[in-house]
């Protein structure tokens, strides 16, 4: 008897995890030897706990499958609800016994580093009980900080967005050549600078702007910075500046933190924001020039409108690749991108344990950045550059884009 399978989205959204979804459902509903019905869980875990399920099949025969592909946002909703470390919960048996009442035998979750652990969970669940339903994890984040994969869905996407934005800003920034300013570019990332280092993307020549980037991976010096600003604007007289949310004193103390109270979200994560605000106030008090301070927030995740080709078509791939993996009995694994050696822009996709992945993070390698802390060097260049390769073009009606809403 062939088993049903379910899908979910959990955390962040991302420009493309949409086109993840799009991958798993449409290769599942195309393997009909091997699966039953194709249910996405609406919010994620959380939701399938409450019973909120949706049959995808009618999403093909209507076409709107094809228009979740490049639909940003979450198509299924989303969730930042994390199973108890406790496998002895009851909230475990009471999954399974919902997941046998629709009958599947395959489940998989897209989603960043909770997910992953999510999966996991799950996997060791289904191994303690001897269930046979299978687990799979579908990457994305616009963090890149998953391990084991070169890079993640979504960020190619969100480094195009940054490295394309950090550019316009650097030409309106350049109109007036006769007073002194600073921008300052505030950019998401926690932990991991991955995607405040795709604005030196923008740079169109050596020197061009931004002319300082400054990323979590290493201590951050108020007073350097402003020594830092100071001589950059001797040879650039408007210069704009990149900073993680997350750049901290290496003490611990995030920067934001030295401006405002920070709250934590149900992972208990601090919630940042705010390092741009306090550098630009900063700068107003120490050097006395223009400035002002942008935070590009959401739009990084959510804007389809410089989506990356490379990144699109590898999360498609990404999700129809883990449906092939469980139907050939893969279970506890995560989809992970392994690049190619040679001059051409590669990738195999592999299956890796999702054990190893969850509740690890990925940095930027510290001898990609700079001594001094202030910039990054070509080694990231050379990794980012094919991952913003490609235009997608997104349909539009009464000149917008047109987007799938789930009804």
């Amino acid at each position: 008897m062939k088993k049903n399978v379910i899908v979910g989205q959990s955390g962040g959204p991302t420009a493309v995890i949409n086109a993840s979804l799009y991958g798993v459902v449409y290769e599942a509903l195309n393997r009909e030897d091997v699966f039953g019905t194709v249910y996405g869980m609406v919010n994620g875990i959380e939701g399938f706990l409450n019973g909120k399920v949706m049959d995808m099949e009618p999403l093909e025969q209507s076409g709107e499958l094809e228009l979740i592909r490049t639909t940003p946002g979450s198509y299924l909703g989303s969730c930042r609800y994390k199973l108890p470390e406790d496998l002895n919960d009851e909230v475990y048996p009471k999954l399974f016994e919902k997941f046998a009442e629709y009958g599947i035998g395959y489940f998989f979750y897209i989603g960043g580093n909770d997910s992953m652990d999510t999966v996991s969970k799950l996997s060791r669940y289904a191994e303690k009980v001897a269930s046979d339903i299978r687990f799979m994890g579908i990457p994305k984040t616009i963090d890149n900080d998953l391990v084991m994969t070169d890079h993640t869905p979504g960020y190619g996407s969100a480094a195009k967005y940054v490295a394309s934005t950090v550019r316009e800003i650097s030409l309106d920034a350049s109109v007036y050549d006769n007073k002194k300013s600073v921008t300052i570019v505030e950019i998401m990332g926690r932990n991991a600078g991955w995607l405040t280092a795709a604005g030196a993307l923008a740079r169109k020549y050596e020197g061009d702007n931004p002319v300082l980037i400054y990323l979590p991976e290493t201590a951050f010096d108020p007073e350097r910075f402003i020594e830092d600003a100071a001589k950059a604007m001797e040879k650039v007289s408007n210069i704009v500046v990149c900073v993680s949310e997350g750049i901290h004193d290496g003490k611990g103390t995030f920067i934001c933190e030295l401006a405002s109270d920070v709250g934590v979200d149900t992972f208990g994560h601090k919630m940042l924001t705010g390092s741009g605000k306090y550098l630009e106030n900063l700068v107003k008090e120490k050097l006395g020039v223009k400035v002002r301070s942008i935070e590009l927030n959401v739009s990084q995740r959510c804007s389809s409108s410089m989506l990356s080709g490379t990144d699109l078509k590898e999360a498609v791939a990404s999700g129809a690749y883990g449906v092939k993996c469980a139907a050939e009995g893969a279970t506890g694994k995560m989809i992970a991108f392994k690049r190619l050696p040679g001059e051409d822009y590669r990738i195999d996709y592999v299956a890796e344990d999702v054990n190893l992945i969850c509740n690890q993070e990925k940095t930027v390698p510290l001898e990609w950045i700079t001594e001094d802390g202030s910039d990054i060097g070509k080694e990231f260049i050379d990794y980012a550059f094919p991952l913003i390769q490609g235009e997608v073009s997104v349909p539009t009606k009464d000149g917008l884009p047109l987007f799938a809403y789930r009804k």
